[in-house]
This record gives C-alpha cells, sequence and structure tokens, in this order.
C-alpha cells in the first residue's frame, strides 16, 4: 500500500463511517480500484483508521464520556448486545457475504427504504425524542435489532440505526448521535477483536502508511461528525437514500 493509497481509503473511512452509506461497501469498491490485495498486512492497516474514527467519536463528545452518563451508555450497552451476540454466533455465514454484489443490492435496498421512511413513517410531530439522554430502553433495545442488519455488507452500520431510531420517534439528529455513540463500543469491539487477529503483521507494516491513514481518517471523521449534524438541521435523509440507490445501480453497471 503506497501513501496515496493510505490518505485515499483514511479519507473514505473518515466520511463514511458515520454517514448512512456503509464505510465497508466504500473501502471494498475502494480497494478493488485501487489494487489493493486484501493481505493481512492491509487489513491490520483498516483497523488503525477505524480506531482514529472511534476517536473522533470521544473528542466530539467529551461531555458524554464521563461517569454522570452512566444511564446513558447502559442504554448503548444495551442497543449494542444484538449486533454483539448474533455477528459472533453467525460470524462464518457473516464472512461469506461479502462480495460487490450482496454490497450493491443492499446499498440500493438501503436507499430505498430511507426514502421510503422519510416519505411515509417521518412527520415532525412523530419526533418525541430529541436528546440521547432521553432514549429509552426500550428505543435502544429495537435500534439494536436494527442494528443488526448492518452485519449485511452495504447495509450501513449508520444507516441502520438511523432508520431503526427514526422509527421508534428520534428526530433526525438525535438518530444521529445515538448511531454516533452506538459506533463507540461497535467498533472498539471490533477494532479489538482485529488487533488480537492481526497483531503480529503491525511489525511489517510501513509506519508512514499507517501513521499517514490514521491522522487523514481522525481528521475526517472528526469534520463529518460536526458537519452531518448542522446538514440535518436543514435537510432530511433524502439525499443519502438517493445517494445509496445511484451507487449500488453502478456498481451493479460495473461489476455485471
Amino acid at each position: 500500500m503506497t501513501l496515496f493509497d493510505s490518505v485515499i481509503l483514511g479519507i473514505i473511512e473518515g466520511f463514511t463511517e458515520f454517514l448512512p452509506i456503509s464505510s465497508t461497501g466504500h473501502l471494498i469498491v475502494a480497494s478493488h480500484f485501487l489494487d489493493i490485495e486484501q493481505n493481512s498486512v492491509n487489513k491490520a492497516y483498516e483497523v488503525i483508521i477505524q480506531f482514529s474514527a472511534i476517536l473522533a467519536v470521544i473528542f466530539n463528545y467529551k461531555d458524554k464520556f464521563s461517569i454522570k452518563k452512566i444511564d446513558l451508555w447502559m442504554k448503548v450497552f444495551i442497543a449494542f448486545l444484538p449486533l454483539a451476540i448474533i455477528g459472533f454466533i453467525f460470524s462464518s455465514q457473516i464472512k461469506e457475504l461479502f462480495n460487490v454484489t450482496i454490497v450493491a443490492v443492499m446499498f440500493i435496498a438501503g436507499g430505498i427504504l430511507f426514502l421510503i421512511v422519510e416519505k411515509f413513517f417521518i412527520h415532525e410531530d412523530a419526533h418525541t425524542t430529541h436528546s440521547v439522554e432521553d432514549v429509552t430502553l426500550k428505543q435502544s433495545l429495537i435500534i439494536g435489532f436494527a442494528q443488526v442488519f448492518a452485519l449485511i455488507p452495504g447495509t450501513s452500520r449508520a444507516g441502520s440505526t438511523i432508520i431503526g431510531a427514526l422509527l421508534v420517534g428520534l428526530n433526525r439528529k438525535t438518530s444521529a448521535e445515538f448511531s454516533f455513540l452506538l459506533a463507540f463500543p461497535v467498533m472498539s469491539a471490533v477494532a479489538a477483536y482485529d488487533l488480537l487477529k492481526y497483531y503480529k503483521d503491525f511489525t511489517d507494516t510501513n509506519i508512514m502508511v499507517l501513521t499517514v491513514g490514521f491522522v487523514t481518517s481522525f481528521i475526517v471523521a472528526y469534520l463529518t461528525i460536526k458537519l452531518f449534524l448542522k446538514f440535518l438541521d436543514k435537510f432530511t435523509f433524502v439525499s443519502f437514500g438517493i445517494y445509496r440507490i445511484l451507487f449500488g445501480v453502478i456498481l451493479l453497471t460495473i461489476f455485471h
């Protein structure tokens, strides 16, 4: 992997991790076009840029990471459990789903679902939850089960949790913020698992490439979180739904 590859993948990870457009799907496609081999060394690199995205959440929400917010994190943990349990049980089956066709189909399906939710289900008077602290245990659990769909490549962890949150009464901004916080235990668990799996490969990896990817992903993720919330103050998720459909169609056209 070159420095150029590192910058490109760092930008993609940082920009797409917290948007409802699937970071995994974009990384798979980008790696294909950049002709990056999916070996253990490059997978170790992906662990690094995912970890930097986790740090972006912490830096954006420093006030949430305190003992005073234990009730909030209890709800986040409850939302995390369904994905953790089902992902562990069906890990081998999930790995078999990683191909461009499935990514493309799930991009399209997710895009259509966003358009349907925005058209028929989301009305301003239906938003009953306007703060992540006000999310109930029941809402958390439902959002957690919605997140399980993210195990299918191309679905988007952020996308599935945001849709689940919208359907149980969170407004758009609160849905996004709860998704950001929920990313912390999810991505921490994934990064920890991958670190144990690929730790030997870090010694063989170019430190400069890792550093550039880490810094790039962190900066882009940090800014993306802030800009995404500002975007939701004025706009809906319709544009993301349209983007997902178009991107999925392009993938099917290119790879078939």
